[in-house]
């Protein structure tokens, strides 16, 4: 297994199980205890896990408050739409990312690709796209930080982002029907992933199944502003109906079922 390929597979383990010994990612990943030890070395200096003794699990920056159970409900899910999202793509383009559970694992899943611009006001997001030396730039957006979720937030990160000119905005949301398109249940995000729609050519959302039975409180933008879907399972039929009436793309994501 190539390096790259075994490091992204030991931290999707570790983000499933939240503490690995060497000997466990050993056995799972089919290399020598040294080989692990040396990739937890390696991904512990660019912060992308916490070494611990005889083991690893993931950074206390990402284990704090709300933050911390979005990253560890819908696990699977989330990893295997990443990866999908991923796919969709190209180096020399310019994306928004904005701040969510399901964005980071995006984020890791295209941080080896070389040639993006990425623009979010995540902090996470910023370290995981800079730190893979990948040859793709990272612009963190300023203003009131939030350290439950890391990230930048107000009317000074929403200022910058009109300073920008994206390809693509790809938003985590946290609901989404027919009736009110997207959804966040946090004002202040809500406002980041508007302002990121409005200077984006295309919007790209990632959204696991349970944010198809949910309703948040503030609105993020209509079905009819949604390019591209990306989920694990199909949404309910009124609002796959709705979605594709708008012209937008229900894009189901590999390794799972429609």
């Amino acid at each position: 297994m190539k390096i790259k390929k075994r490091q992204a597979k030991l931290i999707e383990l570790v983000r499933r199980q939240e503490k690995v010994s060497v000997d466990a990612l050993a056995s799972q990943l089919d290399a020598s205890r040294e080989t692990i030890r040396r990739d937890l070395s390696q991904l512990a200096q660019s912060g992308k896990i916490l070494k611990v003794h005889g083991g690893a699990m993931m950074p206390h920056v990402m284990a704090e408050g709300p933050f911390k159970q979005r990253l560890s409900d819908f696990v699977d899910a989330k990893i295997e739409i990443a990866k999908t999202a991923a796919g969709l793509f190209v180096p020399g383009e310019t994306l928004f990312i904005d701040t969510g559970s399901t964005t980071l694992m995006f984020a890791e899943a295209i941080a080896a690709m070389a040639g993006l611009t990425i623009i979010t006001n995540s902090t996470e997001i910023a370290r995981v796209i800079a730190g893979a030396n990948s040859g793709s730039r990272a612009f963190l957006l300023g203003g009131e930080f939030s350290a439950d979720s890391s990230q930048c937030v107000g009317t000074m990160a929403i200022t910058q982002i009109r300073a920008f000119r994206a390809h693509h905005a790809v938003l985590s949301v946290g609901a989404l029907d027919a009736r009110s398109g997207a959804m966040d249940y946090n004002i202040e995000e809500a406002q980041i992933a508007r302002a990121m729609v409005e200077q984006s050519n295309s919007v790209t959302v990632l959204a696991d199944s349970s944010k198809f039975t949910a309703l948040a409180s503030f609105a993020v933008c209509p079905l009819s502003q949604i390019n591209r879907l990306v989920t694990e399972a199909a949404p309910p039929k009124e609002t796959r109906a709705a979605f594709q009436d708008a012209g937008g793309e229900v894009i189901v994501a590999q390794g799972t079922r429609p």
